[in-house]
């Protein structure tokens, strides 16, 4: 099993590689996958009916 600091040094690493702007570039196309998804089945849904 891995050594939790381990795992949190690699995420520092990671962070300070992307910083910010990637943490936020990361979030946002998240964030729209789900709202794709959600409207998306939400569409199928009512194209069923």
């Amino acid at each position: 099993m891995e050594n939790p600091q381990e795992n949190n040094s690699k995420f520092k690493k990671w962070f300070k590689r992307v910083g910010w702007a990637g943490l936020a570039f990361f979030t946002i196309k998240g964030l729209v996958w789900l709202v794709i998804f959600y409207f998306g089945a939400d569409t199928l849904q009512s194209c069923i009916k």
